[in-house]
């Protein structure tokens, strides 16, 4: 309720200092972050790179699939009419 009263001069001024106080937040946070080793970044971008590929060959396989129903569908509709 007290920052709805105050003019915005004083927001103003107030300004460089709620940036600083941020910053040090920031700071103090980032010390306290555990940073995963270079082993453990290696093995999950390894699962990362082989999900992808999984994937990708999992949607090639569906879209040729319904690519070909979708066709020969086409096709029957075609020789009906």
């Amino acid at each position: 309720m007290a920052e709805e009263t105050k003019s915005f001069g004083e927001k103003l001024w107030q300004w460089p200092a709620g940036i600083k106080n941020y910053f040090q937040e920031l700071q103090m946070e980032m010390r306290r972050v555990t940073w995963p080793s270079r082993k453990q970044v290696q093995a999950t971008t390894v699962v990362v790179i082989a999900t992808v590929f999984a994937f990708a060959a999992y949607f090639f396989v569906v879209d040729a699939v319904f690519s070909r129903l979708i066709t020969k569908l086409l096709q029957a509709f075609r020789q009906q009419s």
